[in-house]
């Protein structure tokens, strides 16, 4: 016998612990469940669970506050929430973070989008550092991908060009100065800072700058010191920088806590003391960090549902469905390998580091019950530990788990009796009960309707399985799994009471419940091994020569590194396993693909190939792949408990159907579907192993409830329950025929929804341009026959309502001339497109039992290069439409299935070509590729619906494609009849000009009592003889933008909110242009001029920084005499100010955002490492502009300085705005400052400002500075 073993998962809610006496007999295991936050009665919960623990394994009293002796304890295992929480709340280490020069605000400015596209007041995370410092040095990549030449430079460390780490030649342009970092740092700490994040530009290959800063920091005083180059060696700036900074805020709090845990207990040192890893690994105490923390919990439970439910006989997949009290946790296991990703974002932190790839949706048992805008809503908010759920007995809100109990799904007699003042009561039905009969007379007395307390909490239950169903559809199928070919694994407190109709809206027809499933976390660290993680960057070709053997050599002596640290740690060498990987990507490319080495062959450009071709749907034949990355994940294996597979149990146990009459523990009066019904409830501890039970019935012990519904039967064995779903057919769901469900209005939200979303991710991980794949420039989504918006994924904005405009006129066009397998293409302004480089590809999907069209879906995205006068298809001078590349007005690109390349071929390259000065397309493959990849979203949108019409028929579907939009409309109506009540007004005027002098000009009429709103655009100019023009698909965009903003609730985004509106533009206005006119910048800059007049005449916010800032540059195309060269192309937006807003109806006012992409689009920026290695570049600042927001009460956020230096010889291009007129102020509030254009030359030094929309060709050494204008600020200051 050994000692007592005991694994503690601290979740958010509950506090899980399972611990052995030290038999390694599972009957002999003892769980305990208590709360993570119950101040009055214990200050740290796993110390209290030790405690019990411990006075029941030694059979003596032990109180509290005493320490705790654990020497007869042989190991403690544990996971924690404590980073997370931290990093929630803001409430970490101070630290200093230090970056190389020009780039102090690189992580406040993030990738420059908000993470609320319809929030007018952006709220961005606050970042984790309290200082920063800038190391004067700079180190650069010295050749460039896309160089049509392939240079290659030599070392030469006489002129500082060295090979890196990685293998690419890097180049020090400046060495650190090291007297002015030590000031710099002495300063800091000084200030009480004691921890720093390092995080210097191409460190993951040349790390001795930032090596020296730490050693100065040491030096110093300072007692934690965190490396990007040691935590994160990938490349990737930002989140390689983000990771070395959340090290340096939690890492110390770790150790705090860990000192604390320790001062609470006794004896320890023959003790082994281990902690869960984000990877699924556990590491001891001293080297748990932060970083490597952050998803300890959950990783505990995929751990454990891998090792106890995967069978590898039938290697049937697994998806996690880990359903705690504050939040969902899925995941997938298949192939009997864990799922890792490296770049994540958690609590607004983008984190580059291994964790297994699991997606939290904010929907747990204390998710809080909503009625509102007609809709059932559930969470995001969570009533969370302290007070938690209603029947808590604390004074909390309605919740998931309330709706549990009161319809009979939660067993209050086996429910842990841990609630009241002296911890000795059980759940509060009465008070639940009361909750929901207030909650069930407001929702009848909106809607005029008789729905009982039971319809009522069980209606929110439906509702909340789908929302925890749609990140599982995304989980799987974006990775290019069918989800119905898995089986689902319930654990956590809440997974059992909604496993099955989880699984049965997924197609799932199997659902397993380990016997510890309510506390599978814990017990996957109870069973988890000891993993030790080592990453190097490298950048060799896979297929060449030598790289074969120089990566074995490197395998080997990283394997061997971590097999000295593992022996230190009492493992010996037959315990440890070794797996290699090499993060693999093609050439040109970012996205990589962690392959596995299996045994000892070289099995990784296979792997890699068909990986990349089950996600991406293709495979580049002419490009090598990269090697970035060599990995080796050594596994030193704990063997603490070995288990029969699953089929091993089947096989081995008898099935004995359960009499349920005689073998029931009780009864209870359980709500299924539409009545109560008098249901047997087991206790799973009392059944034999092959007991056989139909449904419907629910299975309980002390922790965990398991509905059983009548469609279901379940099968216990020793160790699992295994739950078979017979899947109920379409006409045993009830819809009213009479009324529109609100439950299933909100079912259906979020059906239109996931359709939408699916959607984009099958483009973006199908296409291969960077505009699609990085950029996130594209939109899908999904409308009804005539082309009314249904639903859309929350992409960019300014492809919201054009994208409308665009498939009703192409549905008009097409009428009864379509046939299944079509597909149109279109970017004409006269059939609602924007600007030509955003090509639409248009799907419809017909019935399933005729040729009626029910839906089109369609895709929008933004192509690199369309032809026309210059790279880049967006150039700042055009005047005409057709030098702005290929214009296509309909037509049909795949008829019956079959694709026309040909025609493409035509439309794209040799149309354009034809006009004066103009190319076709300069990268046709391109084109082609990222189409096909908008065919497959729209094939991929196309099934989803059929799967809707199998799933309700196509009655119900058309009923609630109506009825969303009705809804939309009716919230929109009561926002306006707010706005007008607030300011005591029905007409608002507004207006604003265009750096060239144009008026845009709006009068909002709103007759509240006939429901009638106009926006009336009369006066406003003429269309221009230049490239401001913008079809009046954007005004419609910036309308419904406007409107859903205004709503300031989350409601579906459809064409129900432009219903009650009437838009009046004159015809052949810069809002209306005639056909043939240029109308490149309307999209990007006339869009966000309208965006800022709308708000401001609703008085809700001043003007942000009216423009994207594109910058285009590149070489290559089309020459004078006509040659044609080889070349690239680059294309970027960048951020600026955003606008104040006051105090209304809608709540308090708001300082503008600094450094943000706003209103109508919201497209990522490219990594500045990515940046120089792609490009003949090197980024010199990219940091918030200074004072350059107005002052005011609010004050309007700064713009942003973008320096960035050119190696190369190339044209550059910019098309801007708000160089003239500045952003406005309301109020008395301070306008923005304008933006500024320069052009700073190497060889005389001059510097010249280029203006708003310009061409230049730059040399070598020359400089080109973009200062993007601030916000508008809102109120006078006091």
């Amino acid at each position: 016998m050994t000692g007592i073993r005991i694994a503690i998962d601290r979740g958010g809610t509950f506090t899980d612990c399972i611990g052995n006496p030290g038999s390694g007999n599972p009957d002999e295991d003892v769980v305990i469940k208590l709360l993570s936050v119950d101040s009055k009665n214990y200050p740290d919960a796993p110390l209290e669970g030790i405690r019990r623990l411990l006075e029941i394994f030694q059979k003596k009293s032990i109180p509290r506050g005493v320490p705790l002796d654990l020497s007869g304890v042989e190991s403690l295992r544990m996971g924690t929430t404590l980073a997370t929480n931290c990093a929630l709340e803001r409430n970490g280490e101070r630290c200093v973070f230090v970056t190389t020069k020009g780039f102090k605000d690189c992580l406040l400015i993030g990738d420059q989008t908000r993470p609320k596209i319809f929030d007018l007041a952006i709220k961005r995370p606050k970042p984790l550092y309290d200082l920063v410092v800038e190391a004067d040095e700079r180190v650069t990549l010295e050749d460039f991908s896309e160089d049509p030449e392939s240079f290659s430079t030599h070392p030469d460390p006489q002129k500082g060009v060295y090979i890196g780490k990685s293998g690419e030649i890097v180049r020090v342009l400046k060495k650190l100065d090291i007297g002015a970092l030590r000031a710099d740092m002495q300063s800091a700490y000084d200030q009480g800072i004691r921890s720093a994040g390092i995080a210097l530009l191409h460190s993951y290959t040349f790390p001795e700058h930032e090596e020296t800063v730490a050693q100065i920091a040491l030096e110093i005083g300072y007692t934690h010191v965190s490396m990007s180059s040691k935590v994160s060696p990938m490349i990737k700036y930002l989140p390689r920088a983000n990771s070395a900074v959340a090290d340096a805020y939690l890492t110390p709090v770790i150790k705090k806590y860990l000192s604390a845990l320790q001062a609470g207990l006794v004896n320890v040192q023959n003790t082994s003391i281990q902690f869960m890893q984000s990877d699924g690994g556990l590491v001891e105490g001293s080297k748990f960090s932060g970083l490597k923390s952050i998803l300890s919990g959950p990783a505990g439970g995929v751990v454990g549902y891998s090792a106890t439910c995967y069978d590898a006989e039938t290697n049937i997949p697994l998806i996690g469905f880990d359903m705690g009290g504050t939040s969902t946790d899925v995941s997938r296991f298949g192939d009997g390998k864990f799922d890792h990703v490296f770049e994540t974002t958690t609590a607004g932190i983008v984190i580059q580091s291994p964790q297994l790839d699991i997606n939290t949706v904010a929907a747990g048992g204390s998710s809080m019950l909503f009625w509102e805008n007609g809709l059932f809503r559930v969470g995001p908010e969570s009533a969370t530990a302290e007070p938690g759920p209603a029947a808590y007995r604390k004074g909390g809100p309605l919740t998931i788990t309330d709706a549990n109990l009161l319809l009979g799904r939660l067993v209050p007699e086996l429910f842990p009796r841990i609630f009241g003042p002296n911890e000795d009561e059980s759940l509060d039905l009465e008070v639940t009960r009361e909750k929901f009969q207030s909650l069930s007379e407001s929702i009848n007395n909106d809607l005029g309707t008789s729905f009982t307390v039971d319809e009522i909490a069980h209606g929110f239950l439906k509702v909340a399985n789908e929302s925890m169903a749609r990140p599982i559809r995304s989980l799987t199928e974006a990775k290019g799994h069918v989800t119905a070919d898995h089986q689902l694994v319930t654990f956590g407190g809440a997974g059992g009471q909604h496993a099955v109709a989880v699984a049965e809206s997924l197609g799932i027809n199997t659902v397993i419940a380990h016997r510890y499933s309510s506390i599978l976390s814990a017990y996957g660290m109870f069973l988890a091994d000891v993993v030790e993680e080592n990453q190097e960057p490298c950048s060799l070709i896979l297929e060449s020569k030598e790289t074969h053997d120089k990566i074995l050599q490197r395998f080997k002596a990283i394997r061997n590194a971590a097999i000295k640290s593992l022996l230190k740690q009492g493992f010996t060498q037959s315990d440890l396993m070794f797996e290699n990987y090499l993060n693999l990507r093609y050439d040109g490319m970012e996205s990589c693909f962690m392959i596995r080495q299996v045994g000892q062959e070289w099995n990784f450009q296979e792997d890699f190939v068909s990986t990349h071709k089950r996600e991406f749907g293709f495979v580049f034949n002419d490009r090598s792949i990269i090697v970035d990355d060599i990995r080796v994940r050594t596994v030193a294996k704990s063997m603490v408990r070995l288990t029969s597979s699953i089929s091993q149990e089947l096989s081995q146990s008898v099935a004995k159907k359960v009499d349920r009459e005689s073998e029931a523990t009780f009864y209870k009066d359980v709500f299924f579907d539409d009545r109560r019904m008098q249901t047997p409830v087991f206790r799973i501890e009392n059944m034999a192993a092959g007991s056989v039970i139909d449904g419907p019935c629910i299975l309980a012990d002390g922790t965990q409830t398991n509905v059983i519904p009548g469609n279901a039967s379940a099968t216990v064995l020793s160790s699992r329950i295994i739950i078979k779903i017979n899947f109920k057919s379409k006409d045993s769901e009830k819809c009213p025929e009479d009324r529109v469900d609100p439950v299933l209005l909100s079912i259906f939200s979020h059906r239109f929804m996931n359709i939408a979303e699916q959607m984009g991710s099958q483009l973006r991980k199908t296409a291969i341009s960077t505009n699609v794949k990085e950029r996130l420039d594209f939109s899908c989504a999904l409308f009804d026959p005539d082309g009314n918006l249904v639903a859309n994924a929350p992409h960019v904005p300014v492809h919201l309502g054009s994208m409308s405009t665009c498939i009703s006129a192409q549905a008009k066009l097409w009428k009864r001339k379509l046939k299944r397998g079509d597909v149109i293409v279109t970017n004409h302004p006269e059939m609602g497109g924007t600007h030509l480089p955003d090509i639409t590809v248009i799907s419809p999907a017909f019935s399933n039992t005729d040729d009626e069209i029910i839906f089109y879906v369609a895709s929008r995205a933004h192509h690199a290069d369309i032809g026309g006068i210059l790279p880049g298809s967006v150039p700042p001078n055009s005047r005409e439409l057709y030098e702005e590349g290929a214009a296509i007005y309909s037509e049909r690109l795949v008829r019956e299935g079959s694709f026309d390349e040909a025609l493409i071929r035509k439309l794209l390259v040799d149309e354009p070509a034809k006009y004066p000065g103009c190319s076709g397309s300069r990268k046709i493959s391109d084109n082609i590729s990222d189409l096909k990849a908008q065919i497959a979203a729209n094939t991929k949108g196309i099934q989803l619906i059929g799967k809707l019409m199998r799933d309700f028929g196509i009655d119900v579907i058309v009923k609630y494609m109506v009825a969303i939009q009705e809804n939309a409309s009716t919230t929109v109506k009561q926002a306006l009849k707010q706005l007008a009540e607030h300011f005591g007004a029905t007409v608002f005027e507004g207006e604003d000009f265009m750096d060239d002098g144009s008026l845009i000009k709006l009068k909002l009429s709103l007759d509240i009592e006939k429901e009638e709103y106009t926006f009336d655009f009369g006066g406003t100019s003429p269309q221009v003889y230049g490239n401001l023009n913008a079809p009046e698909a954007i005004t419609n965009s910036a309308i419904l933008y406007c409107l859903r903003c205004l709503v300031d609730k989350d409601i579906p985004l459809n064409q129900g909110c432009l219903k009650p509106i009437t838009v009046k533009i004159p015809k052949g206005s810069i809002l209306s242009p005639t056909n043939g006119v240029a109308v490149v910048g309307g999209n990007v800059l006339t869009s966000q001029r309208v965006t800022d007049v709308i708000l401001k005449t609703f008085n809700v916010m001043a003007d942000s920084q009216g423009d994207c800032n594109n910058l285009t540059f590149g070489v290559g195309g089309k020459s004078s005499n006509g040659d044609v060269s080889n070349g690239f192309g680059y294309y970027e937006t960048i951020c600026g100010g955003h606008g104040a807003g006051g105090d209304s109806w809608r709540g308090p006012g708001w300082h503008g955002a600094d450094a943000v992409h706003t209103n109508m689009t919201n497209t990522r920026m490219t990594d500045a490492e990515i940046f120089e290695r792609r490009y003949p570049v090197m980024l010199n600042e990219f940091s918030v502009r200074p004072n350059s927001g107005g002052h005011g009460k609010f004050n309007g956020g700064n713009g942003v300085i973008r320096d960035i230096l050119f190696r190369k010889p190339v044209q550059v291009s910019i098309l801007s705005e708000r160089r003239v007129v500045a952003p406005h102020g309301l109020e008395g509030g301070q306008d923005g400052a304008r933006g500024l254009n320069l052009w700073i030359r190497n060889v005389s030094g001059a510097t010249t400002n280029i203006g708003s929309k310009n061409t230049i060709s730059v040399e070598p050494g020359d400089r080109v500075v973009i200062m993007t204008p601030g916000g508008g600020a809102w109120g006078e200051r006091s």
